[in-house]
């Protein structure tokens, strides 16, 4: 008799591992695709992009360059993980800082890729894609505006420490150029190289934080039961807070989860899976991660707060 309880504890446990397994893996197949075309993107601004083509295209005035940031988002295809690596990168090449976070949380929602698969999540019907869209951009237009009035520009990890070597970098850039200014395949050459030995590294550098969010948000999907989580959505606003929580939770790359939020439709009303695909789309598990890795610890949970409450207020106006 102890045997077999045994032999069924092992067999449970066994079961839940090979889900967690199959979880994981999932979550980092569908990830990678766009961590790399975020580090290439990224590495692609550190050398072929220089502050004053930057300075020429971002507006002075503070509400057109968030205007611009949030703009942005549409020609980027990259995740809410991907673009983290895009936005430290903007952020260090004088971008001010809330026009960068305007783009980052817009970003993974605004693009075509998003946009249309929204619209085939949801039975071929344009509402859903462009409400997300709406939303998004109240969401990210509002944040930025709070942002650029509360916190500086030195929301940077060891930012005194960047910017030294950001200008040291640009220093040896301008001087090398000058060396070798008669040869221009051979500077484009060398830029290229330098490009994909950046991208390389910043691939291993998010890569840790895309491996251990994926392990933490299998974890947490194999033991955690969202069935019961889900039972406690039974108003409108708490059924917004329970879809903000598992989006959370999920962390399903914005390019996939419209196609979760749509097998809610028929348990949660339309302010509830909009704040499902959205939250989602700007505060996972992995890009958490991420932030944290790129911005100070201070500045990165007042974003996620800022954008929780945006989130919830323009979940609850709908």
């Amino acid at each position: 008799m102890l045997l077999e309880e045994k032999r069924r504890e092992f067999l449970l446990m066994s079961q839940s591992l090979l889900q967690m397994n199959t979880i994981f893996i999932s979550i980092v197949i569908e990830a990678l695709p766009f961590i790399v075309i975020g580090v290439f993107i990224s590495a692609f601004i550190q050398m072929f992009i220089t502050d004053e083509m930057i300075a020429k295209v971002m507006p002075k005035n503070r509400f057109l360059s968030i205007a611009v940031g949030t703009g942005m988002g549409a020609l980027f295809p990259a995740c809410e993980c991907g673009i983290v690596p895009i936005t430290e990168r903007l952020v260090k090449k004088r971008v001010p800082l809330y026009a960068a976070i305007a783009f980052m949380l817009t970003g993974p929602i605004i693009n075509p890729i998003v946009i249309f698969s929204t619209f085939v999540a949801f039975g071929d019907s344009w509402k859903m894609a462009l409400l997300r869209c709406g939303l998004a951009i109240f969401v990210g237009v509002f944040v930025a505006i709070v942002i650029s009035y509360v916190f500086d520009e030195g929301q940077l990890k060891n930012y005194i420490e960047k910017k030294l070597k950001h200008h040291h970098d640009h220093e040896g850039h301008h001087h090398h150029d000058h060396d070798h200014g008669s040869h221009v395949k051979i500077t484009f050459a060398m830029k290229m190289k330098d490009m994909v030995d950046h991208a390389l590294d910043e691939f291993f550098s998010v890569g840790k934080f895309l491996v251990f969010g994926g392990l933490l948000s299998a974890a947490m999907q194999t033991y955690f039961k969202t069935s019961n989580l889900l039972q406690l959505g039974h108003n409108h606003i708490t059924a917004i807070l329970i879809m903000m929580l598992l989006a959370f939770i999920l962390s399903i790359c914005s390019e996939a989860d419209a196609f979760i939020a749509s097998s809610f439709s028929s348990m949660f009303g339309t302010g509830p899976i909009l704040a499902f695909l959205v939250f989602g789309a700007m505060v996972d598990i992995k890009n958490l991660l991420m932030m944290l890795n790129a911005f100070k610890k201070k500045f990165v949970f007042s974003l996620i707060g800022l954008i929780a409450v945006f989130v919830f207020v323009g979940a609850l106006l709908i």
